[in-house]
């Protein structure tokens, strides 16, 4: 697999390369990064043949969203496909510090949840204003959930579904302002309930469908796969796990996770194959999946990604995996048939 390949949308034919670039780290996650650092990494995509780029209001309160847009302007329109996030709404404040959220340098905005319709179509205008692009291809409702909401989420899916804010989302596709709606999540469950609310052209879900955990399989992947719901698979590394850092979803991860994690890398070490290389790949077996988003700090760190997806491995490490029982028996693997 080429990291440049292109899959489509199965509802819309929207093109999407096999790595996308997840555009957290232009906010500043964690770690600064200099507008030339941004620029450099959004160029060394291009030059690689990535033309799947994903932001959101969110990321360093606006600030990815404008080096993205800034990026991009220089390119041809129909040369890329972009995707941003909706759900919060960004206040100015002047109170921000760094740190703030993990942003490192935010710009002086505030998120404000709102799933509603004119929160909607508010989140999305603005959106539009700081990426200087008259269309957007994807819209993600960003971090609907219990995860994020806790006992709060029930008042937010009220308002996206009886409040109207799906659709506010149907109502731009079907005026052509954006070419296909869904959810970017972290916990499949409230991707499934929004199956069931709403006629979603894709789905990014960030760490549930990885080598280290495939809880999403059976309830959100396969039922994706019979409703023509494309999904981009995010968090392929568990928050860094599967390349050593020892977080799992962006925590401190817990010992039995750890050790599931030492046993994956052990079978990949017998067959010479690096751990990341064979988590970017494990998703794409399964036929749902159209993309995957990688995000990264540095050119080489994306050179890097690129070289692990690219990377050969030999069929005889997925059977180990399977017979070692450290995936799930019912999951696809590159190079079978499903």
């Amino acid at each position: 697999m080429n990291a440049h390949d292109t899959r489509a949308l199965p509802r819309n034919g929207l093109p999407l390369t096999a790595l996308g670039l997840g555009c957290s780290q232009l906010g500043g996650l964690y770690t600064a990064m200099a507008d030339a650092e941004a620029d450099a990494l959004m160029d060394a995509a291009w030059a690689a043949g990535l033309r799947y780029f994903d932001s959101a209001p969110y990321y360093g309160y606006t600030l990815s969203e404008r080096r993205v847009g800034r990026s991009l302007a220089a390119r041809p329109r129909d040369a890329f496909t972009l995707s941003t996030k909706v759900g919060r709404l960004m206040r100015p404040d002047a109170s921000v510090r760094p740190g703030d959220d993990g942003w490192a340098a935010p710009l002086p905005f505030r998120p404000v949840f709102d799933y509603s319709y004119d929160g909607i179509l508010r989140s999305y205008e603005d959106s539009r204003q700081r990426l200087g692009l008259a269309k957007i291809d994807v819209l993600y409702v960003h971090d609907i959930g219990r995860m994020t909401h806790g006992e709060r989420h029930a008042q937010h899916w009220d308002s996206l579904t009886r409040g109207g804010g799906f659709r506010a989302l149907e109502a731009l596709r079907e005026a052509g302002e954006i070419g296909a709606f869904g959810l970017g999540v972290n916990e499949w469950e409230v991707a499934a309930d929004a199956l069931d609310e709403a006629a979603l052209d894709v789905i990014l879900l960030a760490g549930r469908y990885t080598l280290l955990e495939q809880t999403a399989l059976a309830p959100l992947l396969d039922r994706c796969l019979r409703a023509g719901t494309g999904l981009v698979v995010g968090g392929v590394f568990n928050s860094g796990l599967l390349t050593g850092n020892g977080k799992f979803n962006y925590a401190d991860a817990p010992a039995d996770v750890i050790d599931k994690a030492a046993r994956l890398a052990a079978v990949c070490a017998r067959f010479a194959v690096p751990l990341p290389a064979a988590a970017l790949q494990f998703p794409f077996a399964h036929p749902a999946v159209v993309s995957c988003l990688v995000g990264a700090r540095s050119v080489a760190q994306l050179q890097q990604n690129i070289a692990w997806l690219e990377h050969e491995i030999p069929g005889a490490l997925w059977d180990a995996l399977r017979h070692e029982a450290l995936i799930d028996e019912a999951a696809p693997v590159p190079g079978s048939a499903r």
